[in-house]
């Protein structure tokens, strides 16, 4: 009986706590403008959180915002309100729907999203820069623009120590003393380098999460669905980093799985098929896409999506206290930096978990929205079947717009993988 209640307490808890901390989060959003309180509109990639916790600035994602109006299926009453305001079919669905939240006056599925007091953005995506000028025309906001330095090729990546990695870091670290000047001016609040350390040490407790979360995937069955589960894990790595429910939430989700690992628990309960999922989910018909996988027993032990939008965690790296805004400088480079390999050099990373996870297939998923996650996907596709003897699965639709997503085309596609994979399974015995 204490085995039962101990199971029942476990398995399932990192969603049900998970969606318990969005849904706060989301309403500590609602009330921010009654509260007189500031907020800064950031992305998942190069965030600076640690920074604006500090001065007490809110974090408004609007990636995941949009991403709200996809799950729960309005986001066509957005897309289609801002391409009437003027903006182009073939850009961004997650621009488009915040444009449209905006001209609503900040209101969205979740509540209500205050007005921005600071944008921040990196040159991660060509996107962030374009999307933070929208507010900065609505809003007169101010726009801090961190210019990270990516791998100049790939797997060119320098590590600290090397003369040219040092250089970036102190390019980096130059640009954080000027956006704290700017938090200082726009908050009148002055700098606390203690309270960035504790910051730090709840963002160092919550990578370490992380990585060993990623890494409980190599059991049989996988402990979690790195697409379904994986994106609400995703939520809380960014909306609460750096806060102590984030590093406490961490600590309890590898607990459990954990002991799924251990206990042989899946996220299936009859586990036939390992699968990657390269891209960004297909987020209007997120519930179906899925089901068209699991239906045939696939299950998705890794993501890159769970790599670039995790804002680096999922390197696993750790702030140094000792001298916290080096370090943070030195984080920040090589988390956005793995951010952006992640999308354009993945094919090693891909190469690794086909050798560590004992993977079946791989599935790619380029999507109208964006062309940065999707660009080089096919060149990709054929380095990694190159490499290794692995199935592969190239579909299209998108992350926002139901316009260019086909249910029944991807299902024709899904069922003929899986027969060629059961194929596959047959010649090998």
């Amino acid at each position: 009986m204490a085995l039962v209640s101990e199971q029942a307490d476990l398995v399932g808890r990192g969603n049900r706590e998970g969606g318990r901390l969005v849904r706060e989060w989301f309403q500590r959003l609602s009330g921010a403008t009654e509260r007189g309180e500031q907020a800064a509109y950031v992305f998942v990639m190069g965030s600076m959180v640690e920074i604006l916790r500090v001065f007490d600035l809110h974090t408004v994602f609007p990636e995941i915002n949009s991403l709200q109006t996809a799950v729960r299926r309005t986001a066509h009453e957005y897309l289609s309100e801002a391409e009437d305001y003027g903006y182009s079919p073939d850009i961004c669905g997650y621009v488009k729907a915040d444009v449209a939240v905006q001209l609503r006056g900040g209101a969205y599925p979740p509540g209500q999203i205050p007005r921005p007091a600071l944008a921040l953005a990196t040159n991660a995506c060509n996107t962030y820069i374009k999307w933070a000028e929208i507010w900065e025309r609505l809003y007169q906001t101010p726009v801090f623009t961190l210019d990270v330095p990516g791998t100049r090729s790939a797997h060119a990546q320098t590590w600290p120590g090397d003369p040219e990695f040092e250089r970036d870091r102190r390019y980096v670290e130059r640009q954080l003393r000027e956006l704290i000047t700017l938090c200082e001016e726009l908050t009148g609040k002055q700098f606390d380098l203690d309270r960035l350390r504790e910051v730090m040490g709840h963002t160092n407790e919550m990578s370490r999460g992380w990585q060993r979360v990623l890494e409980l995937n190599r059991s049989r069955p996988a402990p979690f669905n790195a697409l379904t589960d994986g994106t609400v894990y995703l939520g809380i790595a960014n909306g609460l980093r750096g806060t102590p429910e984030g590093a406490a939430y961490f600590r309890e989700l590898v607990e459990e799985l954990e002991y799924k690992a251990a206990n042989g628990i899946g996220t299936l309960s009859d586990e036939k098929y390992r699968l990657i999922f390269i891209g960004v989910p297909c987020y209007p018909i997120f519930r179906r896409f899925h089901e068209m996988f699991t239906d045939w027993g696939g299950s998705f032990v890794g993501s890159s999506y769970l790599w670039f939008a995790a804002g680096g965690m999922n390197t696993g790296y750790q702030y140094d206290l000792r001298r916290p805004l080096e370090s943070l400088a030195e984080g920040t480079l090589i988390g956005v930096r793995e951010a952006m390999d992640s999308m354009f050099f993945q094919d090693r990373a891909i190469i690794d978990l086909v050798d560590n996870f004992h993977i079946d297939g791989v599935v790619y998923h380029p999507i109208k929205s964006c062309r940065t996650v999707s660009t080089g996907l096919a060149d990709n596709r054929r380095a990694v079947m190159a490499a290794r003897d692995v199935a592969t699965l190239y579909i299209e639709s998108d992350m926002m717009d139901r316009r260019v997503v086909s249910e029944a085309q991807m299902k024709n596609r899904i069922d003929a993988f899986f027969e060629g994979l059961a194929t596959r399974k047959l010649r090998a015995v």
